[in-house]
């Protein structure tokens, strides 16, 4: 399995003062957004443009894209150190991550005139690549039941169908279409049949593809995307016809090593937060954290991000060397998002009423981290992958 970059060696060469360096600037470039920003941007459900923009000219969005496209040819532990500490300063790097994991389809199978089309374009800020239409309404996490078609009609594919929790499609200039171009009947595996699309959304919206928003409990920009009839030059395949699904799958693999290191930076971000405040909040003339009730699932959150954490970065190592991380991304995915989870509940108790005021920034992080117990894929489902291809146990679905 390849890893993000075309030459493996840039990313594993990487040092540890290197992603400390990016780390830094990181936190430099998001003091610049704090959390009166955020909680403008969640009261109104808008679009975090300046901060997306600020990150695309820092040339953050750009860290896996090799420098021979405009890019800085970086590995998967830089990006997770990117968004580990986007999150950490209280941000939500929501609005601009799946950048990050789409860029791998188009990197190991794109064509060489699909990559000097697109990737410089990208890189740059002049495009956006933030779509990824997998998830449908009756399939959901089956995603080789998705019904989305694509047939071949001459130099066109002409697309039907529907997605829905496609985030920042309004926002995207490209998206990555998953659809079916051969029916599930006709083929000999399930995972076959199944293709990669690059739509020019500039191009499609109004001509075949309609946009509507869902307005949802956090700001994630998410829409249902339907498309009637849509044509888009079959140049725009990427890789072979029928094998997209394999294309996606280390893209999947890679989601969940970045989405748990945004879980680890929210986590970070509860058990400061709650740290700070239990020392300064007096009642019965003492500090509250003197209390081990209110100490003791603080102490307790902390140790378990610390050991998701080192998951976390066991899968990055794993993936920028090759390696087949199919548990360990699972393994990463979920602990990640327990630990942030349990640190949102232990700072959401220490503040009592005050964690549901909205100055605090405290409720609006809780939704925000709660979404990692059920997306990008369920914790059940990442149970029933370790029960099944971890330990040899039924399939289970």
């Amino acid at each position: 399995m390849a890893t993000f970059t075309e030459d493996r060696s840039d990313a594993q060469n990487v040092s540890v003062a290197d992603i400390e360096h990016i780390r830094n600037a990181v936190q430099a470039l998001c003091a610049s957004f704090p959390g009166d920003y955020w909680r403008e941007k969640d009261r109104t459900k808008t679009y975090p443009t300046e901060f997306v923009d600020a990150l695309t000219k820092a040339g953050y969005l750009a860290v896996l894209i090799p420098e021979e496209f405009g890019g800085s040819g970086l590995g998967i532990r830089a990006a997770s150190a990117i968004l580990e500490e986007i999150h950490k300063s209280g941000g939500n790097s929501a609005a601009c991550h799946a950048q990050m994991y789409i860029m791998g389809t188009i990197l190991r199978h794109g064509s060489p005139s699909q990559k000097e089309k697109w990737l410089p374009m990208i890189a740059s800020g002049e495009l956006r690549l933030q779509a990824f239409g997998v998830t449908e309404p009756t399939s959901g996490t089956d995603t080789l039941s998705l019904r989305t078609t694509a047939v071949r009609d001459g130099d066109d594919y002409v697309i039907n169908g529907q997605k829905v929790w496609t985030s920042r499609a309004e926002h995207s200039d490209l998206m990555l279409l998953l659809a079916r171009t051969t029916p599930k009947d006709n083929v000999e595996k399930r995972t076959d049949g199944l293709s990669t699309i690059l739509i020019d959304m500039r191009e499609a919206l109004g001509n075949g593809l309609t946009i509507k928003p869902i307005r949802a409990m956090i700001n994630h920009s998410s829409t249902e995307v339907f498309f009637d009839n849509l044509r888009v030059p079959a140049e725009n395949l990427i890789g072979e016809e029928g094998k997209g699904f394999r294309y996606i799958l280390d893209g999947m693999n890679a989601e969940r090593v970045l989405i748990a290191s945004e879980c680890i930076g929210d986590a970070h971000w509860f058990i400061e937060k709650a740290t700070n405040y239990v020392k300064e909040r007096q009642v019965f003339g003492r500090p509250i954290g003197q209390n081990q009730g209110v100490q003791f699932p603080i102490a307790r959150s902390y140790a378990s991000t610390e050991a998701a954490a080192l998951m976390v970065a066991e899968a990055a190592r794993k993936y920028e060397l090759g390696e087949s991380i199919g548990k360990e991304a699972n393994l990463a995915k979920m602990l990640a998002a327990d630990a942030s989870w349990e640190a949102a509940e232990a700072c959401l108790q220490a503040h009592g009423g005050f964690g549901f005021a909205e100055e605090y920034d405290v409720e609006r992080k809780w939704r925000e981290t709660r979404l990692y117990q059920i997306a990008p894929i369920s914790t059940n489902m990442i149970l029933a992958y370790i029960a099944e291809h971890v330990l040899d146990l039924p399939r289970s679905y």
